[in-house]
Parts: C-alpha cells; sequence; structure tokens
C-alpha cells in the first residue's frame, strides 16, 4: 500500500522559513517523479514544484521561483520542500505527489498517481 504522508506545516509569519516533508512507502521512489501542490481556500488546485525521478530536473512554478527549493533523497525516500521569503498568498494546504516514470506535463495534477492527506501552512501578515 502506497503512502505519502506530509508534516511541517504550520502558522508562521510573513517573511518565515519553513520546510515540508514528504515520506513515502509502499512504491519504488526513485521510478516516481515526486511534486508539490497546493490549494488555498476557495481556489484549485496549484503546482508548486516537481522533481523529477529520471534526468533530475527540477521545476518550480513562477509564483514560487526564487523562494522555493525542492530536493528529495531517494535513499530516505523523502521529498522537502524548503520555503523561504513566505507570504500570505502562500496560505494553502499543501499535497505532495507521486508520478510513476514522470510526464512533461509535470504540472497537471491528474498525471500523478498517488496523493498526501496534505499538511496545512497558514502566514500571517
Amino acid at each position: 500500500q502506497v503512502q505519502l504522508v506530509e508534516s511541517g506545516g504550520r502558522l508562521v509569519q510573513a517573511g518565515d522559513s519553513l520546510t515540508l516533508s514528504c515520506a513515502a512507502s509502499g512504491l519504488t521512489f526513485s521510478d516516481y517523479s515526486m511534486g508539490w501542490f497546493r490549494q488555498a481556500p476557495g481556489k484549485e488546485r496549484e503546482f508548486v514544484a516537481v522533481f523529477e525521478c529520471c534526468g533530475g530536473k527540477v521545476y518550480h512554478a513562477e509564483s514560487v521561483q526564487g523562494r522555493f527549493t525542492i530536493s528529495r533523497d531517494n535513499a530516505k525516500n523523502t521529498v522537502s520542500l524548503q520555503m523561504n521569503s513566505l507570504a500570505p498568498e502562500d496560505t494553502a494546504v499543501y499535497y505532495c505527489a507521486a508520478d510513476l516514470y514522470g510526464s512533461t506535463q509535470h504540472s497537471r495534477g491528474i498525471n500523478y498517481n498517488y496523493w498526501g492527506q496534505g499538511t496545512q501552512v497558514t502566514v500571517s501578515s
């Protein structure tokens, strides 16, 4: 049984930094591109970043470019999201997701096979 478990979300102030982690189990982690998405209240789910399984390329959404950094540790089956200079508009539930062998359309959530339950990040002004 595949499980993705996010952790690290909490209430922070604008300008703070925060690191989210996602622990994966029940899958061959290195075969999966690992992504982060977020969903704010009343808004659609939004792509944040992806770390490709095969080739190791990373992509970040324009909205977080230069502030957020995705990383992965295949030995520990974890993917992390380092978030700096947080702003109130970053408030959302953050989800990690796994996409078997990855896709050129890595920003589309429909391409991902497995999802975590999410972790809440709230940024106060």
